[in-house]
Formats: C-alpha cells, structure tokens, sequence
C-alpha cells in the first residue's frame, strides 16, 4: 500500500469540506502541487543553503582538488541527480503504480536523473583529469583521450537507456539490436574508434605524452604537444602554428619524440666547418714554437715530437726532402687542439661522445666535423653554446695557417675586376 493511498480519505474530506467536488484530476493536481513546492523547497535549500555553504569552505581550503569540484560544479550536478531520486519516491509514495500519472512522472525522474548523472560523470572525469594534470604524472599519460573514451562510451549507454525509458521496454532488447547496426557504428565512429585504440597503445608503450616534442614532417609538425584527445593530438609549432594529426597517425606512420634527447640531458652538436684544401701544409719550426705556447697543444706538441724524432731516426731517411719521414701538419694540431678543448669545455656533457673527424673532401672543402653533446638540452642555451664553439673555431684558425673554404662573392669578384684593370697598361 501506498502514502496516497492512506491519505486520500483524509484528503477526500478535506476537499469536501471546503465545498469542492472531488475528482481524479483534482487529486492528481494536488498531487502535482505537492510535487512542485517539495522541489522548489529541496532546490533552495540544496543549492541556495547546503551547496553555498560547502562551497565557501571549499574555497577557504585552497587546495587543487577543491578548486576543480568548485570549477567544475561536481557537487551541484549530484544535487540535481539526489532532487530527481526525490521525486521519483513522492511519485512511488502519492501515486498507484498502474496509474498514468505515475508512468508520467516516473518517466520523468528517470529522464532527469539518467541525464544529471551523465553530467556528475562527465564533472566527476573533469576532476580527474584537473588533478592527474596538476601531479607529477601529468607528462605519462594521455589522460584526456581516455577520460573522453569513458565519456563517450557513459554517453552511448545513457542513450540506450533513453530511449528504453521513452519506449517502455527492456535495454537489452535495444542492445540486442545493435548487432545489425555494428556495420554503420563502426563507419560513423571510425575515428572515434581508431583514436581510442591509438591513445591505448600510445599509453601503453608510453609513445607520447603533453609537453613531448613532437617532429612529423609528413603533418608539418615540429614543436610541444599540448593536447593529446580522443581523436586528435594538438602540436602547438615553434613558429607559434598549431597542428592537429589524428591519433591513428601517430601509430600508422612514423614520428619522431625528442623527449629521449631532454630527458638524457645532453644535446647533439654536429656540425663541419669546411677547410680550404690549399691551406693545409705542415708546421714549419717557427710555427712549432708559436704554438707550443699554447695551454691546450703544450702536451700534445711535447708528446708527438718526441714520437716523431723518434722514428724519423729509425727510418734512417734523408729528412731534407718534405715526402721523406714524418711531420706535423697544421690540419691535424688543428683537429688535436680542438679535441682538447670540447675536452675542457663547461658547457660539453663529459660523459657523452666527443669527437672531432675529418670527412671526406668535397668539391667545398675539407669537412671537420665538431660531434659533441651540450650539456644544457634548452634550445636558447644550446643554440648559444654551439655557436660560441663556432666563433672560437672561425677566430682561431688563421693561427694554424687554416682558411675557411666560401665561395666568391660579388664583393670579390668586384675586387678581381677592379685589379685586372689596374693591372692592364
């Protein structure tokens, strides 16, 4: 037995003394009366009284989690699923269940709070993701992109029951259904579906994360990844440009992460300065002893004349001629001292690489590479510190007799016009 049903002689001649005449409809809109002031004193009361003072001490707190409850009105969106589960009881207490108020009203509340539990989910995820983006596990995961999958799929489960509230009948027979339309989800939600899958196995082999740098020519992406979605990862370009590739893509082709490169704590400098080949030619004494005063070539100077003499006396051979025996090349104290000093350098990560080699001649010049690694991976600082590297080399050397290889220029080609003119009696 139901409250109504209790009540409603009481009611019956409460109406009769008021010199009304009864009937269902009267009844049913007294009921509805109590209905609605029951709602507007619940509502004022949950969101102008409870959730009003708990906000207030929520932001008295200051915490993060506290702020993403209040930002992103958690609370207010339970409130509204607890005032739908009130009103479905009234209507299980005031009403017989075979009536077709109740079917109406219940409908309803089930709507109503079917709907406002979808959005306490959809809040609830948004916290989640607030805090998981504020700790010190934000960079792991592609966190958005799951908590949209879960979205999506409490959305497609609120539908089914929508529709099974609205039809009267069983969520089964709906799901039962969907096997003939697995052809057609799976067209519409290919992305969805493929972006999912993607965000799992970027997740799971730890591929990709927010702050990663991310390089894609075939997207055009070079920069910081800023969101990685369910179908969709944004990468924000040094040029400032935003890029969006799909997620799939990260998975179908190939990207390259620089985040290895951050994370080792030394960068990669590689690059040649092309050497004149006519410039190259050995140390006469008088450049020997220039140089032996040198800091960074003393020893080295020290060490390879005494290995030279040493087998020069040996050989026996008539060191009149330059072909016969051995001997110092500017070239190559050139490459020593430079080995020396990425050696010494404060800026070269001591641990990684060093080396400094001589390629193979080019129509250009003689290429000697400088590979060595920055010890500071920011892109200002290690932009600065190869470039002061290459100021050093470009200063330095004349000192060995060296001379860049550069193309003529029109400047030069003026001076060669204006000499043979001179030249010409």
């Amino acid at each position: 037995m139901y409250l109504g049903e209790k009540l409603k002689p009481q009611l019956i001649q409460w109406i009769h003394a008021n010199h009304w005449e009864y009937s269902e409809w009267l009844y049913a809109a007294i009921v509805a009366g109590i209905f609605l002031i029951t709602a507007v004193v619940l509502h004022l009361l949950l969101h102008s009284v409870l959730l009003r003072s708990i906000k207030r001490r929520l932001n008295k707190t200051q915490t993060f989690w506290s702020l993403a409850v209040t930002e992103h009105k958690l609370l207010k969106y339970f409130a509204l699923v607890f005032q739908g589960l009130v009103l479905l009881a009234q209507a299980r207490l005031w009403l017989p269940n075979d009536s077709e108020m109740f079917g109406l009203v219940s409908t309803l509340a089930n709507l109503w709070i079917l709907f406002y539990s979808v959005l306490s989910i959809f809040s609830l995820l948004n916290v989640v993701e607030s805090i998981f983006k504020s700790g010190s596990q934000k960079h792991n995961l592609p966190v958005r992109g799951m908590l949209q999958s879960v979205k999506l799929i409490a959305a497609l489960t609120a539908v089914i029951f929508a529709i099974s509230l609205l039809i009267g009948e069983s969520p089964l027979i709906l799901l039962s259904g969907l096997g003939a339309m697995t052809a057609v989800f799976l067209l519409v939600f290919k992305d969805v579906l493929l972006g999912f899958v993607a965000g799992i196995q970027l997740s799971a082999n730890d591929m990709l994360a927010l702050g990663d740098w991310l390089e894609m020519p075939k997207y055009n992406a070079d920069g910081e990844v800023i969101d990685i979605s369910l179908t969709t990862v944004k990468v924000r370009n040094w040029d400032n440009t935003i890029t969006t590739i799909p997620a799939y893509s990260l998975i179908a082709d190939s990207f390259k992460n620089w985040r290895g490169m951050s994370e080792s704590g030394g960068r990669r400098i590689k690059r040649a300065v092309l050497i004149d080949a006519t410039s190259v030619q050995f140390l006469q004494p008088e450049d020997i002893v220039r140089l032996r005063r040198t800091a960074l070539l003393s020893d080295y100077i020290e060490q390879k004349i005494t290995d030279i003499e040493a087998e020069n006396r040996q050989s026996g051979l008539d060191l009149s001629s330059p072909v016969n025996g051995r001997r110092l090349t500017n070239l190559g104290t050139f490459r020593a001292y430079l080995t020396v000093y990425l050696r010494q350098h404060k800026s070269i990560h001591t641990t990684m690489t060093q080396l400094v080699r001589q390629l193979a001649p080019e129509p250009n010049g003689i290429p000697l590479e400088i590979y060595a690694f920055a010890n500071d991976t920011g892109w200002v600082n290690y932009e600065a510190i190869q470039g002061d590297i290459f100021d050093h080399i470009f200063a330095i050397l004349p000192e060995f007799g060296l001379r860049v290889y550069q193309a003529p220029s029109g400047h030069d080609m003026q001076h060669i016009n204006a000499y043979q003119q001179l030249s010409q009696p």
